[in-house]
């Protein structure tokens, strides 16, 4: 059991914050096994075949990653993968800048990496760190990228739900439902941890919180660096994140951008091609390419090339326009 003594700087200090490289490093986790519930099933039997289609080598990436299962202990994911954010909101690309600016002696992990890789990035720190950064955004492109919208709506509706729990009862009311191993006592939050033990000082710098949709059942700490201490936990409702049932078509929807744009804005609940969206629909592929065109120009669809095909999802607006018109019915 981890204690973490609070006063009174430090919870004027906690805030949140969202980790688009931390949602990288957390879901290589999960296509390494780490996902023994099968919570993000889904997501792995369409992203696994996409990344061993691809050209791209991401040993680079997985190597450094372990599973960490919780018997026997294997170490730590490496601190230099994923620093906590700066910025409540920061982008995959800044993220990656403060990853390729890596002070060298940073470079270490307690985890079972393959020596090789940690000696090559020693050796040559910019030029390894420049070529890890390339690879963590080959993978974002394939495995990320079009589902984050729907992702970051989770991520930033957990916030939400937290902040006004902040403003209502204080910490206590904050910490009370995060997760059944956190618990909050007399200024002290408690984290449940098999192998560490001891009371943990903040002194005056606040804990960072960063909702994550790839940690459950776990949660992860980051408390003994330089930077501000964080907490890795899963966010609320993410049991639904992948729920692949399309919607009923919202008839108001229908009403405002018609009938079969409203239908392939609903079926859109993962990314798909134009082909496997005209059998789901059972429209034309020409009437589906033209109708994702019009949703494209309206920045409610994104397009992102995966190999030879080309997969469609849902922007941030898209989504938000889903979830209005559910709500109103």
């Amino acid at each position: 059991m981890i204690e973490i003594e609070f006063d009174r700087e430090d919870v004027a200090r906690t805030r949140f914050a969202l980790s688009p490289l931390w949602e990288v490093v957390a879901s290589v986790r999960v296509l390494k096994g780490a996902d023994e519930q099968g919570l993000h099933r889904t997501w792995t039997e369409q992203v696994r075949p996409r990344l061993a289609a691809s050209a791209r080598d991401f040993g680079a990436l997985f190597d450094l990653i372990p599973v960490l299962s919780r018997s026997p202990w294997t170490g730590s994911i490496p601190s230099f993968l994923c620093p906590p954010p700066v910025t409540p909101l920061p982008s995959l690309a800044m993220e990656l800048a403060t990853l390729r600016a890596t002070p060298p002696e940073l470079l270490t992990t307690t985890s079972a990496v393959p020596e090789a890789r940690m000696a090559a990035l020693r050796a040559s720190p910019a030029a390894r760190l420049d070529e890890l950064a390339e690879v963590i955004q080959g993978y974002w492109d394939l495995a990320l990228a079009p589902y984050w919208p729907r992702v970051l709506t989770l991520l930033e509706n957990d916030i939400r739900y937290r902040a006004g729990r902040l403003v209502d009862g204080g910490a206590h009311h904050l910490f009370a439902d995060l997760d059944p191993q956190v618990a909050w006592a007399d200024g002290t939050l408690q984290l449940a941890h098999l192998t560490t033990h001891g009371p943990r000082r903040l002194d005056g710098r606040g804990l960072l919180l960063v909702p994550s949709a790839f940690v459950w059942p776990r949660i992860f700490s980051v408390l003994g660096e330089t930077w501000q201490p964080s907490l890795r936990y899963p966010p609320r409702g993410v049991g639904d994140l992948w729920q692949s049932r399309p919607k009923p078509v919202s008839e108001a929807l229908a009403g405002v951008m018609g009938r079969s744009r409203a239908l392939l804005l609903a079926e859109l609940t993962a990314p798909a091609s134009t082909t496997e969206l005209a059998r789901r629909s059972g429209l034309t592929p020409g009437g589906v390419s033209q109708h994702l065109s019009a949703l494209r120009t309206a920045g409610l669809v994104s397009a992102h090339r995966a190999g030879r095909q080309v997969l469609y999802a849902r922007t941030r607006a898209g989504e938000g326009v889903v979830e209005a018109a559910a709500a109103g019915a």
